[in-house]
């Protein structure tokens, strides 16, 4: 049997499978949801404000609140870490309650900003970060209070590797000597150790520190600039460089994917047997659209600005052209949405479904 889910509804519960719920239903009661999860957070919150105040965690045998809303609670060490932080926070200004229960801000922006508010800003900061993003907030908070510019280094790290699993015995022990070596067991996972990922952090307004790992050739090619460049960045600044380099991979691939250019020729005549989208047609629908995904949802336009695709709004398949007013950007997921949506979902199963992006695509546009 399948397992049945809860649905709150009110004051009333019910009992019912989710997949038997109609897709507007299934929308309405997952808000419900979050707005009950977030008015259980701010209790939870407003709890913890008080158990921290009377230190009830000691008489329940446990020497700090971290240590009893882990072990006692069973929160993560990640999720507990947040709300003490935001419960503490939230015993000098209490607005912050009311925010996170209004979804105005997550417990993460709000630990974030704990440390940078003040009786005569926080008003004004909490007001200021309502529904931004953990990116937007380390950007404000860096306007609050900046950091002093980060040098510049460059050195070399340790590579990849992988350890192979193995059961030999160590090549020092002496018991080990006239053995035959032990053949790796295949279903024991290799262990990799891979460079850190890439990190980007608002030092101040207008600056920002990126910390990467390059490659050997990448690395020569930026030493290649660095020497070419020594006229006009007699310094070797990799920031500057870094910065003119972006100029022109912007340049060329706006120049590529979407016929942006300083100089355009005139169009010619589109073919509408053909499903080239011509470079005039292209520059229009980029600066109409504003150069994002220009999907109209329910509460608003879909603001993705990555994977980007020309969508015919009359599909080609029947007749569609290729013409600035026929024409327009789309996110690859909503792209793949319109199209079930005309098409139907049994015709549309041969298409791979969009993963989550992670880089901007720079392959050529497609329908």
């Amino acid at each position: 049997m399948r397992p049945k889910n809860l649905v709150i509804q009110g004051n009333m519960t019910t009992t019912c499978l989710f997949s038997e719920l109609d897709d507007r239903t299934l929308i309405d009661v997952a808000k419900q949801l979050a707005i009950d999860e977030r008015r259980a957070t701010a209790t939870l919150l407003r709890a913890l404000v008080e158990v921290d105040a009377r230190r009830l965690y000691l008489g329940e045998g446990c020497a700090s609140l971290f240590v009893w809303c882990t072990q006692v609670l069973h929160l993560s060490e990640g999720g507990a870490y947040n709300r003490i932080e935001v419960a503490r926070a939230a015993r000098t200004y209490p607005i912050i309650l009311d925010l996170v229960e209004q979804s105005a801000i997550t417990l993460t922006t709000a630990r974030l900003l704990a440390p940078h508010l003040t009786p005569e800003n926080h008003a004004r900061v909490l007001e200021e970060t309502r529904h931004k993003s953990k990116r937007e907030v380390e950007a404000m908070i860096a306007a609050l209070h900046p950091k002093p510019a980060a040098p510049t280094v460059i050195r070399r790290v340790q590579e990849r590797r992988v350890v192979e699993p193995s059961l030999a015995p160590a090549p020092d022990d002496a018991s080990s000597a006239g053995r035959l070596p032990v053949t790796p067991d295949p279903h024991v996972p290799r262990i990799e150790f891979a460079a850190a990922p890439a990190r980007i952090e608002p030092l101040a307004p207008q600056q920002y520190r990126i910390q990467c790992t390059l490659s050997r050739e990448t690395h020569d090619t930026l030493r290649r600039a660095q020497a070419l460049l020594r006229h006009a960045v007699p310094t070797g600044d990799v920031g500057e460089i870094l910065g003119r380099a972006l100029v022109l991979l912007v340049q060329d691939l706006e120049r590529r994917r979407f016929a942006k250019t300083t100089r355009p020729r005139e169009g010619t005549p589109t073919d509408s047997r053909s499903r080239h989208i011509p470079a005039a047609v292209r520059r229009t629908v980029w600066a109409r659209d504003e150069g994002r995904c220009a999907f109209q949802g329910r509460h608003g336009r879909c603001r993705e600005t990555a994977r980007l695709e020309f969508h015919h709004l009359e599909p080609y398949a029947v007749g569609g052209a290729a013409t600035a007013d026929n024409i327009a950007l789309r996110c690859r997921a909503h792209n793949a949405y319109e199209a079930r949506l005309f098409f139907g979902q049994p015709a549309m199963s041969h298409v791979p479904q969009p993963s989550t992006p992670r880089a901007i695509s720079a392959g050529p546009p497609s329908e």
